[in-house]
């Protein structure tokens, strides 16, 4: 049978309409899913709809909705990938430049997402986020290589395949915790299509003093719902419990509510709605979510993580005051000072009124980040990036201390994961900080054994040990500390010069005193003990310089020692003589004025017959000369010849006996 031109036509003009319409079913079914956020669906039916699609510009939509679609399920490997095929399309919106440079960085490609940061502020130089990308990537790979001291591990015993996200503490010491998961054991049999796993609800586990983890269970059906249960937070005395609850009614999904349950036992109370946000009676704007809850210490503080209106946008952190006399929380304000236009999610109140909380609008490592702001009176501020390893280049919150020590846990999506989000642990070590030094001989240079050495510190420690045969001491040290350091031995002038402190020290230090102990039988001299011309009178600088012979003799309070004093020969013997005694006497004088027995003091002048020895060479002088005339006549200069003149112009003391019974003993 022939059939027509204008038949064949017909035919197939219909089944280029069947087609059609079966193409547009495809993409509207993908965005039907996209639009509820049932992102982990919009993936699969999009990649669908993509392979069916001729239309140039849908393509482009298709391929950008399928990377938000793995952007929001944290699947930020397949969301790179995807955010590179909508540029080589020519997406139309500058924004696709952002988020892909966002994906760069959220999976640790810091160099090549400071180059799509830099194209995307050159398309929106009037968008700080491009060049506040490319700083928060050079930030990140400068806090990689110098992290911060706290110790992070993955609770492997802990954690799942699937989610495993927000730890809160549920008892005193820090044994419990309560967290969200999506494990298979959750209530409800339905899939989230957001996430495409199960839906969460809230789990108990506890730790014991070896470090294992009990099988965690879920908490009691009166808190866990056929839907989702998130983040949660207990009061102070453990009675209390205000958690996150997101909600279906009538095959719609609600926003997330804040809820309370009272706790007796095992048992729990029925939960009451926190009525934050309340929309009225058959109002059908969209819903507000609220979630992440956190309370103060004293519990009159609650704050939050909020969509709602009058925030700067995105998720905001809120606040609420209890009002002991209404019995009722009051209408939450947004706390302005920590929020951005992006995301800030997941706050705690440590115990010192420190506010935690994950954000992605401050700059940050990767997506979210922990940041820490100071309490100030009724507020926070001075927003600070927690730096690794707390952050990564994936999302980091939901972090929780303890009340007294810088430990406790958080949550990643990072690199060695054990399931798409995981719980870890987190410590800050003690600083260490030691002392070590070697004691010599100052005369011999040998060291010394079994000396003592003695520390004393500001915090009121006190410490002593004794050198080894190689002469060699350690103490180790406390933060934020000084010390005083006192090394003697039985023969030995007990020095007391040494000072170290830990005083400002952020990372572990080994600090070094080394000490040499003058014998008792060397003759020392007293450095800058000067005269007038003529005179025997101490000047202002002279009594200075005597304070550390005062202190050596109340360290060392048996030992008797003569001051003597000596003189140039510019004058007579006779008169260098009586010049030089009535110089030591008067050292003796200032001594005795300072409280020091002038039994244990004698005054003794040489005038100038004992010129000075040189023990080491000084300016020309040659090594081990006497300073005589004879060898002060050979200099060269006037100066250098009064420099001779003025070390034989000198005040020594040395120790006569060791065995002075001070009065009194």
């Amino acid at each position: 049978m022939r059939i027509t031109k204008f038949l064949l036509i017909a035919i197939i003009a219909g089944l280029f309409s069947i087609n059609a319409s079966a193409q547009k079913g495809h993409l509207a079914e993908a965005n039907l899913a996209y639009d509820a956020k049932e992102y982990f669906k919009a993936i699969t039916l999009m990649k669908k709809a993509y392979s069916k699609e001729k239309d140039k510009a849908n393509k482009a939509e298709i391929i950008f909705k399928t990377a938000e679609s793995y952007r929001f399920v944290n699947d930020i490997k397949q969301a790179e990938t995807w955010y590179r095929k909508a540029i080589k399309i020519k997406y139309p919106e500058n924004k696709i430049q952002l988020y892909y440079a966002d994906a760069l960085k959220a999976n640790g490609k810091f160099e090549d997402a400071i180059v799509e940061y830099e194209k995307y502020a050159e398309l929106a130089p009037e968008d700080p986020r491009g060049k506040n990308g490319a700083e928060a990537c050079a930030l990140a790979q400068k806090w990689i290589d110098n992290p911060s001291r706290y110790v992070v591990e993955n609770e492997v015993q802990l954690n799942g395949k699937q989610m495993d996200f927000a730890p809160s503490y549920a008892s005193a010491n820090h044994k419990d915790v309560y967290f969200t998961s999506s494990r298979d054991n959750a209530s409800g049999n339905d899939v989230d299509g957001w996430t495409g796993q199960g839906f969460t609800d809230v789990f108990t586990a506890s730790i014991d003093n070896k470090g294992k983890w009990s099988k965690p269970k879920p908490l009691p059906a009166t808190i866990n719902s056929i839907y989702n249960e998130g983040a949660s937070v207990m009061n102070t005395d453990f009675t209390a419990l205000i958690f996150t609850r997101c909600g279906v009614k009538k095959k719609v999904k609600m926003g997330c509510e804040l809820y309370h349950s009272k706790k007796s036992g095992d048992s729990w109370s029925e939960p009451e709605l926190l009525p934050f946000f309340a929309k009225a009676e058959g109002d059908d704007s969209t819903q507000v979510t609220v979630g992440h809850p956190a309370l103060s210490a004293d519990g009159k503080t609650l704050v939050f993580a909020s969509d709602a209106v009058g925030g700067k946008g995105g998720r905001d952190i809120w606040k609420s005051k209890y009002n002991d006399e209404k019995q009722r929380w009051e209408k939450p304000t947004p706390v302005e000072s920590v929020n951005t236009a992006g995301d800030e999610m997941y706050p705690f109140l440590h115990n010192d009124g420190t506010l935690y909380f994950a954000s992605n609008g401050h700059i940050g490592m990767g997506g979210l980040d922990i940041f820490m702001a100071e309490s100030q009176g009724d507020s926070w501020g001075n927003v600070t990036n927690m730096r690794y390893p707390i952050n990564s280049a994936g999302d980091d919150f939901a972090i929780i201390f303890e009340k007294e020590q810088e430990k406790g846990y958080f949550t990643s999506n990072r690199e060695d994961g054990k399931g798409s989000d995981d719980i870890y642990s987190f410590l800050l070590p003690a600083l260490k900080f030691t002392l070590c030094g070697i004691v010599s001989d100052f005369k011999t240079k040998k060291v010394i054994d079994g000396a003592t050495v003695s520390l004393v510190g500001t915090d009121g420690s006190s410490m002593e040990t004794t050198t080894d045969s190689e002469g060699k001491y350690c103490f180790d040290l406390s933060p934020a500390t000084s010390y005083v350091i006192t090394a003697g031995k039985k023969d030995y002038y007990l020095n007391k010069t040494g000072k170290t402190t830990t005083v400002g020290f952020e990372e572990d230090k080994d600090l070094v005193h080394d000490f040499e102990l003058d014998p008792i039988n060397r003759v020392i001299d007293l450095p800058n003990i000067f005269y007038d011309l003529g005179k025997w009178d101490l000047r202002p600088e002279s009594k200075i310089a005597l304070d550390g012979l005062i202190e050596t003799l109340n360290d060392n309070p048996t030992i008797v020692i003569e001051l003597g004093s000596h003189t140039d020969t510019r004058a007579s013997d006779s008169y260098n003589l009586s010049l030089s005694q009535k110089r030591a006497q008067s050292v003796v004088d200032y001594l005795i004025d300072n409280d020091i027995d002038g039994a244990r003091l004698v005054a003794k002048g040489y005038g100038e017959t004992t010129p000075k020895v040189l023990d080491t060479a000084v300016g020309e002088f040659a090594k081990g000369s006497v300073i005589n005339d004879a060898f002060i006549a050979k200099l060269a200069t006037e100066e250098l010849r009064e420099e001779a003149h003025q070390l034989n112009r000198r005040t020594e003391f040395k120790v006569l006996r060791n065995d002075f019974v001070p009065k009194g003993n």
